[in-house]
């Protein structure tokens, strides 16, 4: 073995120094929103299946109640933004959900894109992923939504809950005890104090009441290592969306959350897992 110069020592070791803090990042789940919805129209098969195409470890999608009871996977309570009636999707049966193009806004070689069943995407989750199933509406989905996971044939390890409703993922958890059901909020900040409306124990206390599984919340500064700590010292793992700059995925991944959700999951996963 050849002697290192001076300048070419300090070069290796700051090398390996690199690779070593890279390296002890602790595994974090990689949560397509939307499926891979910077790229395909969010919510429908194609974007859930580009997503695992990418190696998401798990896609989140939204769902509703459609008029003759079919869960729908959708975002907005209308149906205006993305396929152009002005419309309730509670309002609308199936069938006329089904007459709109929800992908051609995005991109043309997505027209004709359609509103799928929540069911037609249960279909698409591959051994060892998981789907994060985020209800939009109300308790009044919940039946139907038991019924649907167990006519999937999906471990209840491959399907999660979420939601922002409080009273809805209580519900959800006691009529499905056997699956992970996760407590969305939004943290409010006093624009003029910084102040935040809650402190984490308001939170914790809070899912842990509910007998809820997990905390997912919008990125921001409430977000630190200390809050995360404390909310998994209370046996809650913390999901923070929606990151789709690799710095912040690492900043988070160091901090010890347990999932990320983006509309980049390929571009975080690839990034972190070569990082590991």
């Amino acid at each position: 073995m050849s002697c290192l110069r001076f300048p070419q020592f300090l070069s290796f070791f700051a090398g390996l120094a690199i690779v070593s803090a890279t390296s002890s990042l602790p595994a974090v789940e990689i949560i397509g929103h939307r499926g891979a919805s910077y790229d395909a129209p969010e919510n429908t098969l194609a974007s859930v299946n580009l997503a695992w195409k990418r190696n998401a470890d798990a896609v989140e999608i939204d769902i509703y109640l459609s008029k003759d009871g079919k869960i729908v996977a959708y975002h907005d309570k209308t149906t205006k933004r993305i396929g152009g009636r002005d419309q309730a999707v509670k309002d609308q049966t199936f069938a006329e959900l089904q007459t709109l193009d929800v992908g051609a806004w995005k991109n043309a070689r997505y027209k004709q894109e359609r509103i799928p069943t929540l069911s037609e995407i249960l279909k698409t989750i591959p051994a060892g992923k998981r789907l994060f199933i985020e209800i939009k509406c109300g308790p009044e989905v919940l039946p139907q939504l038991k019924q649907d996971l167990a006519a999937s044939g999906k471990t209840a390890a491959q399907t999660a809950i979420i939601g922002f409703d409080y009273e809805t993922m209580q519900q959800a958890k006691q009529l499905m005890p056997e699956l992970e059901v996760i407590w969305v909020f939004k943290v409010k900040q006093d624009k003029v104090t910084g102040k935040w409306a809650h402190n984490a124990a308001y939170y914790i206390q809070k899912a842990k009441a509910a007998n809820l599984d997990g905390l997912d919340l919008g990125y921001n500064q409430f977000v630190t290592k200390a809050f995360v700590k404390q909310a998994n010292a209370a046996g809650l793992p913390v999901y923070v969306w929606t990151v789709n700059k690799v710095a912040d995925a690492r900043k988070l991944t160091e901090m010890g959350v347990t999932g990320i959700t983006t509309d980049r999951p390929g571009l975080l996963n690839s990034a972190l897992k070569q990082e590991k």
